[in-house]
C-alpha cells in the first residue's frame, strides 16, 4: 500500500490471546499479519498469571522483536499492537500496549481508533490530579479506569467506556483476564478466534490463517467481552449501538485475505471495480491497478469491461520507509522510487488506471505523468470510491478540508490538476452495492463520513483530527 506517500494511514492494529503456552510468539506472528496497519512501532505485553511484562520498540515488528526477546516474555496470555502515529506524538513512550503498575494490580492497554473527546477528558483528569506520561489518548482510558469508584474491573471498564466518544477497538490485559471492547458504532474491525482451547482477538481475520486459528465471530458494536480461565463472557456496555463500519476498511486498509462482518475484502474490492466499470463506461486498451490495494478492483473492472488486465505499474518492494517525509516534493520523489511503469505494456495504449482513492492528488498526478512519459497514449483514471471531501475524526489520518483535493474542486477540476484524459469516481450507491450493503445514510451499516459528511457520532467544534493531536506538551 502507498499509505505513507498518499497521506491516508490507518491508526493501528491489535492482537491478543488467552490461554496459550507460547502466547508471546503467537502474538508476534499475529502482529506480522497486521503490519500493514502500522509501521512506526510495535509492542507485546504478556502475563504468567502473577505479573505483566512487556517489550516495545519503534519500527517494524521484525525490528523490535527477535527470538531472544520473545523468550524473555514467558506467559500464557498476551496482547500486542502495531502503531501508526496518528493520535499524539511519536516516540517510544507512545508505542502500545501501554503498561501500568499499581498496588492493586497491573493492566496493559492497546487500542485501534481515536477518542474524539480525549482532550476534554484529559483536562478534567489533570484537574483531578492525573499526571500523563504519554500523548496517546489510550492513556486517558487507563486513568478513567483507575479513577472509577466502582469495585470490580468490569464495572470500572464500563464506567470508563460510558465517558469516551469516538472509535475504539480496545483490548485490556491483567494478570487474571483479557477484556475486549468495541465502540457503540462498530467503526473499527475486531473479531474473536480460537486456536485449540485458547481464545484470540485480532483487528483482522488474516492473522488467524497464519497462526492456525479458527474464526469464531466478530465483536459486536457496544460489546464488552471478558476472557479468563473460566471461558468467555460477553455483554453490552451500552443500550445504544449501531453498525457503522469504516467503509475505507473495505476500499483500502484491510488485507485482501481478511473478512469483515462476513464480507471478504478481495471480493468486495473486485465488486467495487465491477460496479465502477459499469458506471464509467470508458473505452481503453489495457486496465492496470495501482499496487497493492487497487489490484483487486482493477481485476474486477477489467472483467466487467472486457478489457485485458495488465501489470502496467510495478511496486519496488525493497525501498525503505525512513526517507519518505511528509513534504510534497519528497512525496512525489517517493512515488517515483516506489512505482515504475512497464513501458512495453502501456506504450501507445489507452490505459485505464484504477486506484482506490484520491486524497491530495499528488500521488495520482505523478502516476499519470509517469504513464504518459512511458508512452501511454491516454490515461483514464477510475477511482473505486467516491470523492473524499471530509476529514476523518476516528483514527484515519486523512487531511484537513483544505488539503483534501475533492473538498474544494469539482471532478473536472481534479482531472485537469492530475493531467488525466478522464476521471471517474464510484458513486456512493455503487460502493454500497458492491460491498453488499442496503440502504443509505445511517442505516446502511457503514460510516460514509469522509464521502458524505454525515458522521455517526457527535463532532464538536473543537474536535481535533488524529494528526493534529498533541494531548500533552513537554
Amino acid at each position: 500500500m502507498f499509505a505513507d506517500i498518499k497521506g491516508l494511514n490507518e491508526e493501528c492494529g491489535v492482537f491478543g490471546i488467552w490461554g496459550h503456552p507460547d502466547a508471546a510468539k503467537i502474538t508476534y506472528y499475529g502482529l506480522h499479519s497486521l503490519q500493514h496497519r502500522g509501521q512506526e512501532g510495535a509492542g507485546i505485553v504478556v502475563t504468567d498469571g502473577r505479573r505483566l511484562k512487556g517489550i516495545r520498540g519503534e519500527g517494524l515488528v521484525n525490528d523490535v522483536f527477535n527470538e531472544k526477546k520473545l523468550e524473555s516474555l514467558p506467559g500464557s496470555s498476551a496482547i500486542g499492537h502495531v502503531r501508526y502515529g496518528g493520535a499524539g506524538k511519536g516516540g517510544l513512550e507512545n508505542v502500545q500496549p501501554l503498561l501500568f503498575h499499581s498496588q492493586s494490580g497491573s493492566l496493559a492497554l492497546a487500542q485501534n481508533g481515536n477518542l474524539i473527546n480525549a482532550n476534554d477528558l484529559k483536562h478534567q483528569l489533570e484537574m483531578q490530579g492525573s499526571i500523563f506520561q504519554t500523548t496517546s489518548d489510550t492513556e486517558v482510558l487507563a486513568h478513567l479506569i483507575k479513577r472509577s469508584g466502582y469495585l470490580t474491573l468490569k464495572d470500572k471498564m464500563k464506567n470508563a467506556l460510558s465517558l469516551v466518544k469516538g472509535a475504539y477497538a480496545l483490548i485490556l490485559l491483567t494478570e487474571t483476564e483479557l477484556m475486549i471492547a468495541l465502540d457503540p458504532n462498530g467503526l473499527r474491525p475486531l473479531s474473536i478466534g480460537k486456536i485449540g482451547d485458547a481464545y484470540c482477538v485480532s483487528s483482522e481475520t488474516c492473522a488467524y490463517d497464519l497462526i492456525g486459528a479458527e474464526f469464531v465471530r466478530d465483536v459486536e458494536p457496544g460489546e464488552l467481552i471478558i476472557i479468563n480461565d473460566e471461558g468467555l463472557n460477553a455483554e453490552k456496555f451500552t443500550l445504544s449501538s449501531s453498525n457503522a463500519m469504516c467503509t475505507m476498511e473495505y476500499v483500502y486498509f484491510s488485507r485482501p485475505d481478511s473478512d469483515i462482518e462476513g464480507i471478504n475484502i478481495h471480493t468486495a474490492r473486485k465488486n467495487l471495480g465491477k460496479v465502477l466499470a459499469r458506471e464509467a463506461q470508458i473505452e481503453g486498451d489495457v486496465v492496470t491497478g495501482v499496487p497493492d490495494s487497487s489490484i483487486s478492483a482493477a481485476i474486477g473492472f477489467a472483467e466487467t469491461a472486457g478489457i485485458p488486465y495488465e501489470m502496467g505499474l510495478i511496486k519496488n518492494r525493497y525501498i525503505g520507509r525512513t526517507f519518505i517525509k511528509p513534504s510534497q516534493e519528497l512525496r512525489e520523489r517517493g512515488v517515483k522510487m516506489k512505482l515504475s511503469p512497464v513501458r512495453k505494456v502501456v506504450e501507445g495504449k489507452r490505459v485505464i488506471m484504477v486506484d482506490d482513492s484520491i486524497v491530495r492528488g499528488t500521488t495520482c498526478k505523478r502516476i499519470v505523468r509517469m504513464l504518459k512519459e512511458a508512452g501511454a497514449k491516454e490515461v483514464h483514471v477510475c477511482i473505486s470510491s467516491p470523492p473524499m471531501k471530509n476529514p476523518c475524526f476516528y483514527g484515519i489520518d486523512t487531511s484537513t478540508h483544505e488539503e483534501l483535493i475533492a473538498s474544494a474542486h469539482s471532478v473536472e477540476e481534479i482531472r485537469e490538476i492530475i493531467g488525466a484524459d478522464s476521471l471517474t469516481f464510484l458513486s456512493v450507491e455503487g460502493m454500497l452495492e458492491a460491498i453488499g450493503r442496503k440502504g443509505y445514510g445511517k442505516n446502511c451499516g457503514q460510516c460514509l463520513a469522509c464521502f458524505t459528511g454525515e458522521y455517526p457520532t457527535e463532532i464538536y467544534p473543537d474536535t481535533l483530527l488524529p494528526h493534529e493531536k498533541e494531548l500533552n506538551s513537554y
